[in-house]
């Protein structure tokens, strides 16, 4: 059998819900629920309605979960809907006179209104029970991930830092989704020699690692990246397929018919015509209004038109699923004791985001899928025999730079490593000096955890380095170091302030049942 796993992984970057409006964290939370996480709800509603076979792995960092369950969130995403169809009903107004405009103004206007019908009513403002649904039916497997996206092999030689984001990630998966979780995704799949250690230690079943840590394995992997294998602990490694045909110059996204999403009319239009959506004199930002394509032209044939792009989803998905059939036989050609498969994985910002139609196509790939001879399963499914699984010792790599996470350590972002690894130090020490303290105590040190989690995502320097909200990027994580450092200045001089305890409490409100214990060294 020829198999085929998709895996989605869902990362966010952390915005407080008292964030100001005009935060481009907050935009691109709410363009993510509209492009990625309703349209995946409503394929799978799509398929089970067809009868048709769905089979997916997830990942939902806590920091996604902790933003869709939050009240405040939900009711700022209904307000940023609602601004949406107020927009796109003065569009269709001014836009009367320009027919070859029309299609895609009232396209963007109708998927407004239908994104809050769905997330009111069909969903009940709580998308989380619904993918639990879903996963229920068998149509989602869900994998746990560390409570931030922290690149563990930096912290290799603190065993209780590694530990700490390892189990509060799993914690949070039961906590949101109330159930454990057998799979493991490690953020931007970086390994270094000794975190199966710490898997496994947590009942951790497998992970997903990036091709090359198999293919330059200190022992050859008989079948390459098209079957599992295990470490000498046993647990079960998946390398992902690196050809990625939705990332890149040349890949699906860049079609010539599909939506520019890099073309937000709220940064072209005059503040006139965008009064609809935004208080005059205020940041512009984006609307979730696309007007043109990718062809980069300048006649009528530039502007979307979402029956084109409809069209052209299913050509793509069949040449993605023809390109994967010919490795898949080319594999089992030489692979003739066991099925092949292949790991294709995707972060949910380039299904749904970058690329408008990605939803679409995974479900044309789903749907097609079966008619050439390729079955999509789900990693579990592909370890019904880990026991024969061949024993390597992967290679250190990650998905991420070059394949080192190299852009996490260049001229713009390297000093903030130190801050954070000095805070990553003085947190396991202080665990150790108060191992039994309740009350307010606790609480500072609950706090002082919980702010390091934030500072040691690694999202803050690949911000920096891409230049992008770089400036947020870089007082955010400031922040979070200034808060730590005044935690452990506070507990050195057994003084507290009440008032600033609580008021950070009530901005960071993620991790709200952390523990800071678990920074101890374990016994």
């Amino acid at each position: 059998m020829k198999n085929l796993a998709l895996v989605i992984n869902a990362q966010q970057t952390y915005v407080p819900s008292n964030e100001n409006d005009f935060s481009e964290g907050i935009a691109d939370f709410f363009r993510a629920v509209s492009g990625t996480y309703l349209p995946l709800l409503n394929m799978f509603e799509s398929l089970e309605r067809d009868g048709i076979s769905c089979k997916i792995s997830m990942v939902f960092s806590p920091v996604v979960c902790t933003m869709l369950a939050d009240p405040v969130m939900q009711e700022r995403y209904i307000e940023w809907l609602d601004r949406r169809i107020t927009f796109g009903a003065a569009e269709v107004k001014r836009c009367a006179a320009q027919p070859e405009l029309l299609e895609a103004v009232r396209f963007f206007l109708e998927k407004a209104r239908q994104d809050k019908a769905d997330f009111t009513e069909k969903y009940e403002q709580n998308l989380l029970k619904y993918f639990e649904f879903y996963a229920s039916k068998g149509y989602i497997e869900l994998l746990a991930t560390t409570a931030t996206s922290v690149f563990l092999p930096y912290f290799a030689d603190l065993p209780e830092a590694v530990n700490a984001q390892v189990e509060t990630g799993l914690y949070a998966h039961k906590h949101f989704f109330g159930q454990s979780a057998s799979g493991f995704w490690l953020p931007y799949l970086a390994y270094s020699k000794g975190l199966e250690k710490n898997l496994r230690s947590y009942g951790v079943h497998y992970t997903i690692l990036d091709s090359q840590s198999l293919v330059f394995s200190e022992t050859e992997p008989e079948k390459g990246i098209f079957a599992p294998a295990r470490f000498y602990n046993s647990l079960a490694i998946f390398a992902r397929d690196s050809e990625n045909q939705i990332k890149g110059d040349d890949s699906f996204v860049h079609g010539k018919v599909y939506c520019n999403v890099h073309r937000d009319v709220g940064f072209e239009l005059s503040q006139e015509d965008l009064s609809a959506f935004e208080e005059p004199g205020s940041p512009r930002q984006a609307t979730g209004f696309y007007y043109w394509n990718n062809s980069e032209k300048s006649d009528n044939s530039a502007f979307y038109r979402p029956s084109e792009a409809a069209r052209q989803v299913l050509a793509d998905a069949e040449l993605f699923l023809n390109k994967k059939k010919a490795r898949l036989d080319a594999a089992a050609q030489v692979i003739t004791d066991c099925d092949v498969s292949l790991v294709c994985t995707y972060d949910s910002s380039d299904i749904g985001n970058r690329w408008f139609e990605g939803v679409m196509w995974l479900e044309a790939v789903i749907r097609k899928a079966p008619e050439m001879g390729i079955n999509v399963a789900q990693l579990s499914d592909l370890l019904n025999v880990d026991y024969k699984l061949q024993k390597v010792k992967p290679y250190p790599s990650a998905a991420f730079g070059d394949g080192y996470g190299e852009n996490f350590l260049d001229n713009s972002n390297s000093w903030m490593i130190r801050y954070v690894r000095k805070a990553s130090e003085r947190m396991i020490d202080l665990a150790e000096r108060f191992p039994d303290d309740t009350g307010l105590k606790a609480r500072i040190l609950n706090l002082g955890a919980r702010e390091l989690f934030l500072a040691q995502s690694a999202q803050w320097a690949d911000m920096i380095q891409a230049a992008n909200d770089a400036e947020y990027a870089e007082t955010f994580f400031k922040k979070c170091i200034i808060a730590f450092t005044m935690v452990f200045d506070s507990l050195g001089s057994n003084t507290v302030s009440t008032e600033w305890l609580t008021g950070l409490e009530r901005n960071h409100s993620i991790f709200p049942w952390i523990n800071y214990r678990i920074f101890s060294r374990k016994k």
